[in-house]
């Protein structure tokens, strides 16, 4: 099947609005201000680093949203929420600040807001922001967040609203300016869309089907990062496992993973992660990959979502309880030591006693290093939304603490196991919960919080983007304790 790329005519068409709103902002006498505010998953975050690239180069300084768009107690003059439709909570939390930013609108009417994102790709959130949320000039999809230049243009220069129905386009954009929040640490998609269909979620109707990048463009994008002092990169996709597929490359994503790394040795792009894998489509040849190549983090995201074959099955999943952990058997065998995180989803439509006990024993057997637990939440247009038998709250609470209590336990025991050791840290900077320490993650992904030694300053910020051996002291449920004993470039 062949992709759409964004041709080079729409490339500078996009280019020819950067350029007219960024003559009108710099005639301003003060610089305009944009905050982009992201839910959702890592391929909302790095969309809105393509968001503020994009209204960086018209004119706009980014800045952090403190509260309902406001910067130093003044109003931004641009607010984008780039929006997650995944759980009900993420939509109901987005309406919220829809909320707040139409009384701020009502205060600084010069106030330009935009949403965007997973939720606007759904007709009915659609029709209800374009009918009800007068406030919001900007209302568009996932598939057009290369238009986003195009936009601003037609909302600044005209005062109308500019509203694109879902589903406009499935465009691969190539080239898009990025702003990215890290000097460090990058996100790299290789793929768009997804093709499972699993009966819970609304992912392949919002984001659309399998798109692959080309591999050239993925890897000039890879090497530009290992020049420019980038430390590790994680290469993003629904399901990254289908790379190639689409497009009959020859390459598939082991392959692409080994080009990768061919492309960044003798560089200082020392880890290469990568996210969501689906079990089903997880190949040894992917894992020989991981196994034999150290640019590679010995850690894997590896979404199982329920313990019980029967739960997987009306979850669309294909695989069963015993190929899944067949499968974990495997990748452990290949690759000793390797952490395993997951997601697991509690009160799936019909799960019984039983199957919730699957699940139970299931996390017992693999020991994750982290498990992203989830409530079952109905999503409009998916076929589970309309299964019987839906779980009572009330036990579905009761399974997801119990679960929460296992796994919270799990993580306790490993981190402990930590103690003693000494690992490979990342400096990501000061830590977010004590101004005296520094913060970092492992190869396994594991947050670490550290003091520096002398004659290192916690407060210089050069050590940021650096490794350090640290010695482990202490752990935490979520997190590791411990003090730098050595410092590498």
């Amino acid at each position: 099947m062949a992709k759409k790329i964004i041709t080079p005519e729409e490339t500078e068409r996009q280019d020819n609005y950067m350029r007219r709103v960024l003559d009108r902002n710099s005639a301003l006498k003060r610089r305009p201000t944009a905050c982009i505010k992201t839910f959702g998953c890592q391929m909302n975050e790095h969309d809105s680093e393509k968001l503020a690239g994009m209204a960086e180069r018209m004119g706009y300084e980014i800045v952090p949203d403190e509260a309902a768009g406001k910067y130093n107690g003044r109003f931004c003059d641009l607010v984008v929420l780039n929006t997650c439709c995944v759980r009900e909570n993420a939509e109901e939390k987005i309406f919220g600040h829809i909320g707040a930013l139409k009384g701020a609108k009502h205060e600084y009417p010069g106030l330009l807001t935009a949403v965007c994102g997973c939720m606007t790709e759904q007709k009915h959130i659609y029709d209800d922001i374009n009918s009800k949320f007068r406030n919001v000039d900007i209302v568009f999809g996932t598939h057009d967040i290369y238009r986003f230049p195009e936009f601003v243009y037609k909302a600044v220069f005209t005062g109308k609203r500019v509203c694109v129905p879902p589903g406009s386009g499935d465009e691969i954009p190539e080239g898009l300016p990025i702003k990215r929040d890290s000097d460090f640490k990058a996100w790299v998609t290789v793929m768009y869309g997804c093709n499972n269909f699993c009966t819970y979620c609304v992912v392949p109707y919002v984001r659309g089907r399998e798109r692959s990048r080309n591999k050239d463009d993925i890897l000039r994008e890879v090497e530009s990062l290992a020049l420019s002092g980038v430390r590790e990169i994680t290469l993003l996709g629904q399901n990254v496992n289908s790379y190639g597929r689409d497009i009959n490359s020859g390459t598939d994503f082991a392959g692409l993973l080994g080009e990768i790394c061919d492309r960044v040795q003798g560089s200082g792009l020392r880890r290469i992660r990568f996210m969501t894998s689906h079990p089903k489509d997880l190949s040894d040849r992917l894992i020989d990959v991981m196994a034999s190549r150290p640019e590679i983090c010995a850690q894997l995201h590896l979404p199982v979502q329920s313990g019980s074959t029967e739960v997987l099955r009306r979850m669309n999943r294909r695989y069963t309880k015993e190929q899944y952990i067949s499968l974990v058997d495997k990748i452990r065998s290949r690759i000793p030591g390797i952490a395993l995180s997951t997601d697991i989803i509690t009160g799936f439509p019909g799960e019984t006693e039983e199957d919730f006990a699957e699940t139970l024993d299931l996390v017992k057997r693999v020991r994750y290093d982290a498990a992203f637990t989830f409530i079952y939440s109905p999503r409009v247009g998916t076929p589970a939304a309309s299964y019987p038998d839906q779980v009572p709250p009330e036990v579905v609470h009761e399974r997801f603490d119990r679960l929460l209590e296992l796994q919270n336990g799990i993580c306790r025991e490993l981190n402990e196991a930590c103690v003693g050791k000494t690992f490979s840290v990342l400096c990501e900077g000061v830590s977010r919960t004590c101004d005296t320490r520094l913060t970092g993650r492992t190869e396994s992904n594991k947050v670490v919080n550290f003091t520096a030694s002398p004659p290192y300053d916690v407060s210089d910020g050069s050590l940021a983007g650096r490794f350090a051996d640290v010695y482990i002291e202490n752990a935490q449920t979520w997190s590791l304790e411990g003090r730098a004993v050595n410092w590498r470039l």
